[in-house]
């Protein structure tokens, strides 16, 4: 399978300090696929050392026709080799090879780089505030857009190529340089960019270091070096709660993408079949591994019965099994790691008085792999273990309600979360009332999808810090610096 198991540093493709490396496995097989450099704290120092001389030293942050242009040759390369990183997605991540077609796991995230770089022609870099009188004379102010410096990015496993490029392509074209780290469970996804960015674009060693590593302490040395500026991070929220604490004592740029319990709120107008339906198809992409997903369906309790019905004959019918298979929809969780916290906390609901609808267990006809069925719990209450965490599986929680849409806004808004979320009603005025209400970042209105390069992707509350992707996204690797000078 083409891949690169080799690190990126100053420009140079290379084996880690010591030599030292780690597997990686396909989780619908739980075959070995191969080795991935294994980064020692040596590599991390020499990767901001690397990153802190291409900041200082060139003329990368001040070069933006440069930028642009190495922008469009790192999409070109990536369109070049679509295919290639395609079989690398479906084998390393064990995502459906029609979810690499569709949605932020592939192509789209690919075309994301693209626009970034056309942006950039448009994006006003500097902004006049016009003139003042101060101290007997005339004073011109301006606002000028500077990149933040060296920048320290870190991502999941779940939509590697997606997290990966939603961090390197804005930070780039802002003119910061970048030691970006793939998660260890899909070390190819991030490694393979390093290749394209080596052998295919222009871009100035130095600028991207890409690090793969089973060690954590590599994470803590990008979160605590004097000398990273800025850290972006795609994970859960306790990991970002750490990652918080550290980089506060150099006073560092923080941006954290974390957690979610998204909420589906079906108001007592809506059609309950549809909504049900949508939310059970919801839930079973990527096996449920997404931060965004709506994992708790907020119902009427007049309409419970028949949600659960249409939900547990959807999820019945889901196929999965082979990611490469075309027509499968779900393939296998990352891990057993992660298979086992599935079927733990759908064990825990159960102790706590919900029903297990369907699923909640290993598929039986699937002897290897990392699989999990489809799974539906219902009469769950919305303090249980499995309202208030995420589960990052396919596993949908009906929570039945009684009273008007206010009811349904507050257990919605029971959470310490705020990613995302969704709202069906059959008066959409009243629909986009109800979303205005719910304290997340990104809200579904009737089916309606954001998903796109230009629109912000974030939480409220503990689901983050910032904003993803759009200008919005860009603009987070960005200071601002204002000017002024005598008027002439």
């Amino acid at each position: 399978m083409w891949h690169e198991e080799r690190l990126l540093i100053d420009g140079d493709l290379r084996a880690a300090d010591g030599g030292a490396s780690f597997k990686t496995v396909n989780p619908a097989t739980e075959a070995v696929l191969g080795e991935a450099a294994d980064a020692a704290e040596a590599d991390a120092h020499a990767a901001v050392a690397a990153a802190r001389r291409a900041f200082d030293t060139t003329d990368w942050p001040r070069n933006h026709a440069l930028r642009a242009r190495c922008l469009r040759q790192f999409h070109a390369a990536l369109e070049r080799n679509l295919e290639e990183m395609r079989a690398l997605t479906v084998a390393e991540v064990g995502a459906p090879v029609m979810l690499t077609r569709a949605g932020p796991q592939l192509e789209a995230p690919v075309a994301s780089v693209k626009w970034v770089a056309d942006m950039m022609d448009d994006y006003q870099w500097a902004r006049e505030l016009g003139e003042v009188e101060a101290y007997g004379g005339r004073h011109r102010r301006w606002i000028e857009r500077e990149p933040v410096g060296v920048v320290a990015a870190i991502t999941a496993y779940n939509f590697p190529t997606q997290l990966n490029l939603a961090k390197l392509a804005p930070a780039l074209a802002a003119g910061n340089t970048v030691i970006l780290k793939g998660a260890p469970d899909t070390p190819w996804s991030a490694l393979a960019l390093g290749r394209l960015i080596a052998t295919q674009t222009d871009i100035p060693p130095g600028v991207v270091n890409i690090l793969s590593s089973s060690d954590n302490a590599i994470g803590e040395v990008l979160t605590t070096h004097e000398d990273v500026d800025m850290v972006t991070f795609t994970g859960s929220t306790a990991t970002g709660r750490k990652i918080m604490a550290a980089a506060s004592a150099t006073v560092k740029r923080t941006f954290l993408e974390l957690g979610g319990k998204s909420a589906y709120v079906v108001l007592d107008d809506a059609d309950v079949q549809t909504a049900a339906t949508m939310n059970a198809f919801m839930v079973c992409t990527h096996a449920g591994q997404g931060c965004a997903i709506a994992t708790r369906l907020v119902v009427p309790a007049a309409m419970a019965d028949t949600a659960a019905a249409t939900a547990s004959a959807v999820l019945a019918g889901i196929p999965y099994g082979d990611p490469s298979d075309p027509s499968v929809m779900m393939g296998p969780l990352i891990s057993a790691r992660q298979r086992d916290k599935v079927d733990q906390m759908v064990a825990a609901a159960v102790d706590e008085g919900a029903t297990l609808a369907l699923g909640g267990r290993r598929p039986d006809h699937l002897a290897a792999g990392y699989y999990y069925e489809p799974t539906l719990l219902t009469g769950v209450g919305e303090d249980d273990l499995v309202a208030q965490e995420e589960i990052f599986g396919p596993v949908l929680a009906v929570i039945p309600y009684e009273g008007g849409d206010d009811e349904a806004v507050r257990i919605a808004n029971n959470s310490i979360y705020g990613l995302s979320g969704a709202v069906s009603s059959a008066d959409p005025e009243r629909a986009r009332a109800v979303a205005r209400q719910i304290r997340s970042g990104t809200i579904s209105v009737n089916g309606g999808l954001y998903y796109a390069p230009d629109a912000p992707f974030g939480g409220y509350k503990q689901s983050g810090i910032g904003r993803e992707m759009g200008v919005a996204g860009f603009e987070e690797f960005l200071e601002i610096k204002t000017l002024a000078e005598p008027a002439g």
